[in-house]
C-alpha cells in the first residue's frame, strides 16, 4: 500500500492501490508528462523523433530498422514511422548494408549532427533541472529495477 509521502493527489483515493500499479501508473504518466515538455521545447521535431536520433547515435555502426525497434522498445511500424519524418526532415538517411543488400541502414544527417549540437546545452540544463537532488545512488536502483521489470515482461511475448 501506498504510503501519505508517496500520494500528492487530494483529489484521488490511493489508499487501496498496491504499490506495483502505482509505479506503473506513475511511469506512464510521467512518460506523457515528458514528451509533451519535450515536444513543446524541441518544436522541430518529436521527443520520439529524437529519442530515435540517439538511440541511433549510440549505435557503434549504423542500426538497421530491426535493431532501432529493439532498441525502441516499439514495433516495426511505428519506427519506420518515424524515420519515414526524420527522412522528410533530412535528419536520417538509409543506405543499404554493405554486406547485405536486403538490409538497409540508418545514418544520421549533417543537418542531424548540427541540430543536435545546437540544441545540446539546452538538453544539458533540463537532465540537470531534473535530476537536482536525484543522487546516483537513486539513480542505479530506479534504473536496476526497470530493467528488472522489463525482463520480465519480455517473457510475455514466449
Amino acid at each position: 500500500m501506498l504510503t501519505e509521502e508517496v500520494v500528492h493527489n487530494d483529489n484521488v483515493d490511493f489508499s487501496n492501490i498496491p504499490s506495483n500499479y502505482y509505479l506503473l501508473g506513475l511511469i506512464s504518466a510521467f512518460e506523457n508528462r515528458f514528451q509533451a515538455m519535450a515536444d513543446s521545447i524541441m518544436q522541430e521535431i518529436s521527443w520520439k523523433q529524437f529519442f530515435a536520433i540517439i538511440c541511433i547515435n549510440m549505435c557503434k555502426e549504423a542500426p538497421t530498422l530491426k535493431e532501432l525497434s529493439d532498441m525502441l522498445g516499439s514495433s516495426h511500424q511505428n519506427v519506420k514511422q518515424i524515420l519515414l519524418k526524420l527522412e522528410k526532415k533530412n535528419f536520417i538517411r538509409f543506405q543499404d548494408d554493405e554486406t547485405d543488400k536486403r538490409k538497409q541502414r540508418i545514418m544520421l544527417t549533417d543537418h542531424c549532427r548540427e541540430f543536435c549540437e545546437k540544441n545540446d546545452e539546452m538538453s544539458k540544463s533540463i537532465m540537470e533541472k531534473m535530476f537536482d537532488g536525484i543522487t546516483e545512488e537513486e539513480i542505479a536502483t530506479t534504473i536496476k529495477t526497470i530493467i528488472r521489470i522489463e525482463k520480465k515482461l519480455s517473457g510475455f511475448d514466449e
